[in-house]
């Protein structure tokens, strides 16, 4: 599987509470092997210390016009950089930007830049939506700046509504295609994902579940997306937000989500089937909340077993389709056995198998891969941030489809 060649990054943190979530994109493009260089803002130490944005990005943060004088720094860093990128990007921050302020080595370094500029606002919904703020965002889109738009959700305070920060993957997708690491070499093909977890009610509060974050799917819809490919979301239920911008359907059960996927791929080139789907479900559901003294002190629950969505879909003539196993095995014999038998029952063109007890898998930002092909074949390993090992994923579907 691919490795992306270094790139020279710029990530400017302003003064706002997001600006811990910069951190989760530091680690991201740190991680995916590129030079992180980070400019923070004074008001950003406020929300997040020196020491762990040093520590996150192995560099030396710097802050002040007057550091390193002699390099002319304040200039350098925007000529250097492939792509500056702020996170989060204040209100304030936006409007210096359009007025062309320098008052400090941030404004300095993006007014320097060669490169791509990426911003992800974050604020309060009103500010957001206040006449000037929209004016200075679309002014920023026509200068070609990269406006990664904010995410609906709960807020500083007890307000709720559109604001929050875009999330980590979303940041460094819009990145990567704002410098052209992407070919685009998925263009018209249309790629239909599944995400997050089945739950399969028992009554009217309690179900049959797991604990699928939705992360690697939705970095996959992302990287997709970037990549130039038609993509449509089929949703569980998830820890994370779907991406903004594409086509969602909502399925949170085993027969919703077959049902879901089954009338969409006559029009799909490519299924990813990520959900963590339930095996079996409550042969019955109780209208009622069951309860403790009405059940006994050893109740027993009968289930009945979930259709074999990957195993339908993979019949189908033409769709390539792609599965998911997430496996407890103790090394990668085992966990490459299990995905080669899975491949083989269910006949999918290949078989993504990850381990799901060494702290990486479900539930977190990391991910270790092998995948297989259908007739067994390994196709490649992969490990680090989802959005790069979903990068990767996608690399396969390119060699599967020839």
């Amino acid at each position: 599987m691919r490795e992306a060649s270094r790139l020279r990054l710029v990530v400017g943190v302003s003064g706002g509470i997001a600006a811990y979530k910069a951190v989760g994109a530091i680690r991201a493009f740190v991680m995916d092997g590129h030079d992180v260089q980070v400019v923070a803002t004074q008001a950003a130490y406020e929300f997040v210390g020196k020491s762990t944005l040093e520590a996150i990005s192995h560099n030396p943060v710097f802050d002040s016009l007057y550091d390193d004088v002699s390099q002319v720094r304040h200039v350098a860093l925007g000529q250097n950089a492939d792509a500056i990128v702020i996170a989060p990007a204040t209100a304030h921050t936006l409007a210096g930007i359009v007025a062309g302020l320098a008052p400090d080595l941030l404004g300095n370094a993006v007014l320097a830049r060669r490169g791509p500029l990426v911003v992800a606002p974050a604020m309060h919904t009103e500010m957001w939506q206040n006449a000037a703020t929209v004016h200075n965002v679309a002014v920023l889109r026509e200068r070609g700046v990269v406006v990664v738009d904010p995410a609906s959700g709960p807020l500083t305070g007890n307000d709720s509504g559109v604001g929050r920060m875009a999330e980590v993957h979303s940041i460094v997708s819009a990145t990567y295609a704002a410098v052209g690491r992407s070919a685009r070499d998925l263009a018209g093909v249309r790629i239909l994902i599944t995400g997050g977890g089945t739950r399969e009610a028992l009554d009217p509060v309690r179900f049959i579940g797991n604990s699928s974050s939705g992360r690697q799917a939705v970095a996959l819809a992302e990287a997709a997306r970037v990549r130039g490919a038609s993509v449509h979301f089929v949703a569980g239920h998830m820890d994370v937000e779907p991406p903004s911008g594409i086509d969602i359907t909502r399925a949170g059960t085993a027969e919703l989500m077959r049902s879901a996927v089954l009338e969409r791929l006559d029009d799909t080139d490519v299924l990813i089937m990520a959900a963590a789907v339930a095996d079996y479900r409550p042969a019955q559901m109780s209208s009622t909340k069951l309860k403790k003294n009405s059940l006994g002190s050893n109740p027993t629950i009968e289930l009945v077993e979930n259709p074999d969505i990957l195993a339908e879909a993979a019949r189908h003539p033409r769709c390539l389709v792609i599965g998911f196993a997430a496996e407890t095995a103790v090394n990668d014999a085992e966990l490459l056995s299990l995905a080669r038998h899975k491949a083989s029952s269910k006949g999918a063109a290949a078989i993504v198998a990850n381990r799901v007890n060494s702290g990486r898998g479900i539930g977190t930002d990391d991910n270790d891969v092998i995948v297989v092909s259908g007739d067994g074949r390994e196709l490649g390993r992969s490990s680090g941030e989802k959005l790069s090992v979903a990068q990767s994923i996608l690399d396969v579907v390119l060699h599967l489809r020839g």
